[in-house]
């Protein structure tokens, strides 16, 4: 895959050089390409930003300073998928993430201040595929964090990352018997530290009572940290087991009849 990011901080990307990404790059999988907003400007001060149309307080990118840049890294025929790191864009979810994985070519323009001028996104909308794309109801200070988010969550996801390939079916969010649901605790070894013993049932070798107990563990944090995400559970995809174990913890997750 490759991987274009157009940002004023482009040295804001030094940790894809380490862990997981930083291997996936010097083997090839992952092809990163950073690049300096202001080198596509003309002026002395290099200058990026203006002030907002209509008023009001900050600054907003230019626009043809994106479009030089954008012009010049996809060239006249390339086609990325250019995605805008803001906080009014769609949600980054890990469902995304793995619709983003197939791409081969993926651009991110960080926007900063304000944001980028609204035509820019307009402009490339007849052309490419545009995502302006938010990873929290939060603000930062600019969109360089939100894309170190974002590559990391796609990049784990391409073939021959992950150490082991299982890893990336039991996170959490991912596709499955444990959709929308928080993955539960963990434990290694030693068995016993500081007085906390780790439970039992992981160390009984039943595959069955363990897969068990990990699903009500993840009913459980889910409830407990995001039970919006257990009110938008399937009702066909829960059993009796589940169901009981919602309604001691005082959660209806929808109709009585659900599967066996």
């Amino acid at each position: 895959m490759r991987l274009d990011i157009i940002s004023i901080f482009p040295e804001y990307f030094s940790p894809l050089d380490v862990s997981l990404i930083g291997k996936a790059r010097e083997r090839g999988t992952l092809d990163v390409h950073l690049h300096q907003l202001r080198d596509w400007t003309h002026d002395v001060h290099k200058t990026v930003d203006d002030t907002p149309y209509g008023g009001g307080p900050g600054m907003v990118m230019k626009p043809e300073v994106w479009g030089e840049a954008i012009d010049s890294v996809i060239g006249p025929a390339g086609r990325p998928r250019l995605l805008v790191p803001t906080p009014s864009g769609r949600p980054f979810t890990q469902e995304l993430a793995q619709e983003l994985a197939t791409e081969p070519w993926l651009l991110f323009a960080c926007g900063r201040y304000e944001g980028i001028d609204s035509r820019v996104m307009a402009e490339y909308g007849s052309r490419l595929p545009v995502d302006e794309v938010s990873i929290g109801d939060y603000v930062l200070a600019g969109g360089e964090v939100a894309v170190l988010v974002m590559v990391e969550a796609i990049g784990r996801l391409l073939p021959g990352v992950l150490g082991n390939a299982h890893s990336a079916v039991d996170d959490s969010f991912a596709p499955g018997a444990m959709k929308n649901l928080l993955e539960g605790p963990v434990y290694t070894k030693p068995p016993v530290w500081r007085g906390r013993e780790v439970p039992e049932v992981l160390l009984s070798g039943h595959h069955g009572k363990v897969a068990r107990w990990r699903r009500d563990q993840a009913l459980r944090r889910t409830v407990a940290n995001r039970p919006d995400l257990v009110a938008g559970l399937d009702p066909a995809g829960l059993d009796k087991h589940d169901r009981r174990l919602l309604d001691e913890l005082s959660f209806r997750a929808g109709p009585e009849d659900v599967a066996n």
